[in-house]
């Protein structure tokens, strides 16, 4: 984070003193307008809001992607409210369900202003605002036809303007040189097509503001993965890319058992070629060491987990890789801010518990306040209303507490963290399901079998 505040303080630096007069001018109004506003706050909030929030760091972050601006291009919102706005939009659905709007809207807020937790940056630059996009992860689905490639082409490009991010399974397509029946001529197969979607990426910064960003996945046994997994020893070529080499049980049984594997082309099935499944990971690790890409992802693993077997195989995932989601689904984010719940001599599981729980309602939410790209998406994101919870501040909090990272107390520390929000968050679940019902692909879905 370090690279755009130096960048921002040079320029300030550049800037003649007269436009940083006016800016400072134009600071200080918004701010003595906050404080005025905010003497119809309870004091609690307000002690919070006028309370210093953010680093330098952050505010030019801030400043840069998220802080709304005027038809000049001038900021007119501070970071406080920023974080009301996000508040009453997300606060807003619960109304649909007979619940007090206005309740929520002060839990949310106090969430915010204390910074235990905050929502994907979608939310944070679009809420409340006309056909906003709150959603930060897409899949989209690519067939072996010119039209399904251009379609997703041309929905990614739209995601990314709107500020978020997409992830694709590219094997489907037909390896390189591969034959194409309606013309006779051949195929350049899926790189070719992942450097179009680099490039088109390239141009377009995600809402208007930060640059896209995208997953590639690739089966391991597809006739171009090695060109796939050397893609990044050229430099510059598939920079808005996160690769994944999609690893299957099948490999790993060969790799175990020292047998060739097969190579199939995706379009008929039939066996390409066989390699040695040893020099095809150890050229996996060596990419991974010397570029950083490829990942691993394994594929039979994440369906074995799926909770909608019924709609689909799981192929992708996010561009962080964090989230598998089938065709067409979305999913919004938010990070609990674990050293914001540090006590004196222990964690505030009381006040986590509670956050975690709110944390839930306003993913949910999100669902309805959100605008989407696409009716497909829409209907997708709706049919299993998928939300992601997750954590940050580990660091954080193990220097408050006085722990070690590579420590025993450090790994139980962490172990109960994760199991204290993997079960407050399905606790929190299951009391949404019951006063708002259930998700609509619920009966189906894995959940009824594990007794939910």
């Amino acid at each position: 984070m370090a690279a755009p505040a130096l960048r921002a303080a040079a320029s300030r630096e550049s800037r003649p003193a007269h436009s940083r007069l006016c800016f400072l001018m134009r600071f200080v109004s918004s701010w003595w307008k906050r404080i005025v506003a905010l003497r119809r706050q309870p004091a609690g909030l307000r002690e919070m809001t006028e309370a210093p929030l953010f680093s330098d760091n952050a505010l030019t972050i801030l400043r840069e992607r998220y802080l709304q601006r005027d038809d000049t291009g001038a900021v007119i919102e501070d970071p406080p409210g920023m974080l009301r706005r996000v508040a009453a939009a997300v606060a807003a659905p619960a109304r649909t369900f007979g619940e007090d709007a206005a309740v929520w809207e002060a839990r949310f807020l106090e969430r915010l202003l204390r910074r235990e937790f905050l929502p994907n940056s979608p939310t944070l630059m679009n809420a409340g605002l006309p056909g906003g996009q709150l959603a930060a992860c897409f899949v989209l689905p690519i067939a072996d036809d010119l039209e399904s490639i251009f379609t997703a082409l041309s929905q990614m490009a739209r995601i990314h303007q709107t500020g978020g991010g997409t992830g694709f399974s590219f094997s489907a397509l037909r390896p390189r040189d591969d034959r194409v029946r309606s013309t006779g001529g051949i195929t350049s197969g899926p790189l070719s097509f992942m450097d179009l979607f680099d490039h088109t990426t390239a141009v377009i910064r995600a809402g208007g503001r930060r640059r896209g960003a995208n997953m590639a996945v690739l089966r391991v046994d597809h006739p171009d993965v090695e060109a796939f997994i050397d893609a990044k020893h050229t430099p510059g070529r598939l920079e808005n890319f996160n690769l994944s080499v999609g690893v299957t049980d099948a490999f790993f049984q060969a790799l175990d058992s020292e047998t060739p594997f097969p190579l199939r082309n995706p379009r008929s099935g039939r066996v390409a070629c066989t390699v040695d499944p040893a020099a095809l990971f150890e050229r996996i690790v060596q990419a991974a060491w010397s570029t950083g890409d490829p990942g691993l992802l394994f594929l039979d693993e994440i369906n074995r987990h799926n909770p909608t077997p019924q709609l689909g195989t799981i192929e992708a995932t996010n561009p962080c890789g964090e989230q598998p989601l089938l065709a067409y689904e979305s999913c919004v984010l938010g990070s609990l801010n674990l050293g914001a719940f540090a006590a004196e001599a222990d964690v505030d599981w009381a006040r986590l518990r509670s956050a975690i729980h709110d944390a839930v309602v306003f993913l949910d939410n999100l669902i309805e306040a959100g605008c989407f790209p696409f009716p497909e998406i829409e209907a997708a994101t709706r049919r299993t209303r998928k939300i992601g919870l997750g954590v940050m501040g580990l660091a954080d909090l193990f220097a408050r507490r006085s722990v070690a990272y590579d420590s025993d107390a450090g790994l139980v520390l962490a172990t109960r963290l994760a199991a204290f929000l993997t079960a407050e968050a399905r606790a929190a679940s299951v009391e949404l399901g019951q006063r708002r019902g259930s998700f609509p692909a619920f009966k189906d879905s894995v959940w009824p079998q594990r007794g939910f």
